[in-house]
C-alpha cells in the first residue's frame, strides 16, 4: 500500500477514534503527540483517569485485525509514552491505562470501532 494512502487511512482512523471517545464523553487533550520516545495517537481523559489510547485502522483482514498489531512491546512503549507524557505537564492524573481503539473500514457500508478498555 503507498505510504500516502495508509497515511490518510490512519488520520481517518484517529479523526473516528477521537469522534468515538468524545460521544463517550471522554476529553480529548491531545492528538498525535510525539517525543523522541514515540507517540501516542490519543490521550484523553475519561473522568480522573488519563487514557493513552492506540488507534489501529485496517480496511481488511490481509494483515490481521487492529487489535492484534499490537503487541506487548507496544503496550509497554506506550506505558513509559505516557510516564514521559505525564512528567512534562503537572497535573493530578490519577489513573493511567491504556486502551485500544480498533477501526476497520470495509469496502463498503459503514466503519466499525470497537473500544478494548484497560489492555496494558
Amino acid at each position: 500500500m503507498p505510504h500516502r494512502l495508509a497515511a490518510a487511512i490512519g488520520q481517518y482512523g484517529e479523526r473516528l477514534a477521537a469522534r468515538y471517545l468524545r460521544d463517550l464523553g471522554y476529553a480529548v487533550i491531545e492528538v498525535n503527540w510525539r517525543c523522541p520516545l514515540g507517540e501516542i495517537d490519543i490521550v484523553a481523559r475519561d473522568g480522573s483517569t488519563l487514557v493513552v489510547c492506540e488507534v489501529k485502522t485496517r480496511r481488511g483482514a490481509s494483515f490481521g485485525t487492529p487489535q492484534e498489531a499490537v503487541t506487548p512491546l507496544k503496550l509497554a512503549r506506550l506505558r513509559r509514552l505516557a510516564a514521559t507524557w505525564a512528567d512534562q505537564r503537572p497535573g493530578d492524573y490519577g489513573d493511567v491505562r491504556v486502551d485500544v481503539v480498533a477501526v476497520s473500514r470495509p469496502p463498503t457500508g459503514p466503519a466499525v470501532v470497537e473500544h478494548l478498555i484497560g489492555v496494558g
